[in-house]
């Protein structure tokens, strides 16, 4: 599995709350590009082999443009805890298995 690195408007405790399954991922406040612009992150991930995980949608439409990796879980739930976060994650374990051994897929939605 590759390692998922959660953009700002996640919660950094992501990071410690999901290492059981997940070790080794990141969060752009720990790497000190959470002020940078998301082609900063984008590239950051595709050097890295990271998953990018955000509620934007600017990562998706980055994916589309200029294609993967880095492949991108777009999270669609607005206005929801951590908690709900790190269940979504957790529950889609094998989705995100596959997005990232699928050689045709680029983004994995999560609503």
């Amino acid at each position: 599995m590759k390692l998922l690195l959660f953009d700002q408007n996640l919660s950094p405790r992501l990071v410690d709350r999901l290492a059981d399954i997940y070790p080794g991922s990141k969060h752009v406040d720990n790497l000190g590009l959470a002020t940078v612009p998301d082609r900063s992150v984008w590239e950051f991930a595709r050097r890295n082999g990271h998953i990018v995980v955000s509620k934007d949608a600017d990562f998706s439409e980055l994916s589309l443009i200029l294609g993967f990796p880095p492949k991108v879980i777009w999270i669609r739930w607005v206005n929801c805890s951590t908690r709900i976060i790190e269940a979504l994650l957790r529950e889609n374990y094998e989705a995100i298995a596959a997005l990232d051994e699928t050689q045709d897929m680029g983004i994995l939605t999560l609503f």
